[in-house]
């Protein structure tokens, strides 16, 4: 079986709700590259917690089913309650995070969810934090099990902190760290504080992983390299190319063909996050 893998915007806002079932025709394991975000999984019955990257990770199981929630970059802390930084490239069951009997209450609940669709059940009524449900991974399926735990669990969870969100907008979309201190109020080592509980990494860090993720997208559109660079943010293509490599383990011709192999086989690549190299 080829791998496959789906994604489709989240009931609760600013997450992606996604799922990757089978396994690569070559047997190798997919690499996921730095996006700035947090990611809560599920696969085997377990409940793990993905960090924020700064290399590409190799999946440690690249023949399991997985289901993920990918939450905005600076979400994830305050909904699941650990800082960001103490995640930093790291993959770690919520069972190690959490009290136990509190993390074998969320794993009940995925658990129960999936019990329900397997009867025909209809899930469980939506929280205030969400919407209707949006087309995206099979209904019944894990991913959405999982969603429905997750929002039940924003429900009791602090608001997304405007100002956090403000920061990794201004970033994505190529503001200076200094400019975008002065636009938030923030001095320069605030801002670096706040970034590492957020983001789990300083807003330097956080400006180079989302300019990569501009310029893998444009690469994926099929735009030149030196249009990419340009575009981006980086002063030539060879800058281009030195991130790409220090941050995906891989060359950016070797990143393309990758790509447009994956396309070849009708086995669609993810997006943010997932994007693999």
């Amino acid at each position: 079986m080829t791998a496959r893998y789906r994604e489709r915007p989240s009931r609760l806002a600013g997450a992606v709700v996604w799922t990757v079932t089978g396994a690569r025709p070559d047997g190798r394991a997919g690499s996921v590259l730095p996006d700035g975000c947090m990611d809560l999984l599920w696969s085997r019955g377990r409940l793990v917690v993905a960090g924020p990257d700064t290399r590409a990770y190799a999946s440690e199981d690249p023949g399991a089913d997985w289901a993920g929630v990918r939450f905005a970059p600076g979400d994830a802390p305050a909904l699941l309650g650990v800082p960001a930084y103490e995640l930093r490239d790291r993959r770690v069951d919520l069972a190690d995070l959490w009290p136990a009997a509190r993390a074998r209450r969320l794993t009940a609940r995925v658990t129960a969810a999936l019990a329900r669709a397997a009867a025909g059940a209809p899930a469980a009524t939506a929280t205030a934090a969400s919407g209707p449900p949006p087309a995206g991974p099979a209904p019944g399926g894990p991913a959405v099990a999982l969603e429905e735990a997750v929002l039940h669990l924003a429900a009791e969870a602090p608001r997304p902190d405007p100002l956090l969100r403000a920061v990794a907008a201004r970033l994505d979309a190529g503001w200076s760290v200094a400019a975008t201190a002065d636009a938030v109020g923030l001095g320069a080592r605030q801002l670096h504080r706040r970034s590492l509980d957020a983001f789990g990494y300083g807003p330097k860090t956080l400006a180079r992983v989302l300019r990569l993720q501009r310029a893998l997208a444009l690469v994926r559109a099929g735009t030149p390299y030196a249009e990419v660079a340009a575009a981006a943010g980086y002063t030539d293509q060879a800058h281009l190319a030195r991130d790409t490599r220090a941050l995906t383990g891989r060359t950016l011709t070797a990143y393309a063909a990758d790509y447009a192999a994956s396309a070849n086989r009708s086995t669609p690549r993810p997006s943010g996050s997932r994007t693999t190299a």
